[in-house]
Formats: C-alpha cells, sequence, structure tokens
C-alpha cells in the first residue's frame, strides 16, 4: 500500500531560526543521520525540503480572482515541514517508518494517510 507522510515542524526548531542554533551538534548530526537512513530505504521517496513557513504564500479562489495572502495557511505551530510517500504492507508498517522521521520525537508529528485514486 501506498502512504503519504506529511511532516509538521511543530515545536521542532526551524532551520535559520535562533532556537535551531540551540540543538546540540549530537542532535544535528542524530537528524542527519536518520534522513540518511530513510532515503536510503527502498520504499521511502522523500519530497524536496519545504522552505521556511514565513516565506509561504497562501492562495484562496474567491469570486473567481486568486487571493494572495502571506504566511501559511494553517499557523506555524502546524507548520508543514516536508513530505514523504512510502509503500508499506500495512498502515502499522507505515507507522513505524513514520516513527523515525526526526520531527515526531523532536516535538513535531507525523501524520500518515494512505494514498488513494479518486478517479
Amino acid at each position: 500500500m501506498r502512504f503519504v507522510l506529511v511532516i509538521y515542524h511543530g515545536t521542532t526548531p526551524l532551520p535559520g531560526t535562533p532556537e535551531a542554533g540551540r540543538v546540540s551538534e549530537a542532535d544535528k548530526k542524530a537528524v542527519y543521520a536518520d534522513y540518511v537512513a530513510l532515503n536510503e530505504m527502498e520504499n521511502w521517496t522523500g519530497a524536496p525540503p519545504l522552505g521556511l513557513p514565513k516565506d509561504a504564500t497562501t492562495v484562496t479562489v474567491t469570486d473567481g480572482a486568486a487571493v494572495r495572502t502571506e504566511g501559511p495557511w494553517l499557523g506555524l505551530r502546524h507548520a508543514v515541514g516536508g513530505f514523504a510517500v512510502v509503500e508499506a504492507e500495512d498502515l502499522d508498517a507505515a507507522i513505524a517508518i513514520a516513527a523515525r522521521v526526526p520531527q515526531a520525537r523532536m516535538g513535531g508529528a507525523v501524520e500518515v494517510r494512505p494514498s488513494v485514486k479518486y478517479y
């Protein structure tokens, strides 16, 4: 089965912020090693990292016209940091992979959704 992992920052320090500077070198190396290991998995397809939420632009359509709003759709606490697609035997296997994503243990969360074809 195919699952999409939506990776939320939560309280995980965002790169380029003063809080990120307080993350120990050991923790930074562990996060890097975790992502290297995930990206080496044959059943993991990671998306390119997203830019910071403060740099996001949200677009909605009102009366047929695009309306541009600076910032993320969700608040910064719920900022999406990235996505991945995994092939897993079942939901439990997908959850086991999601638990390896660093944000899941660093104040963020990983949402696991089955990928479905609607048409």
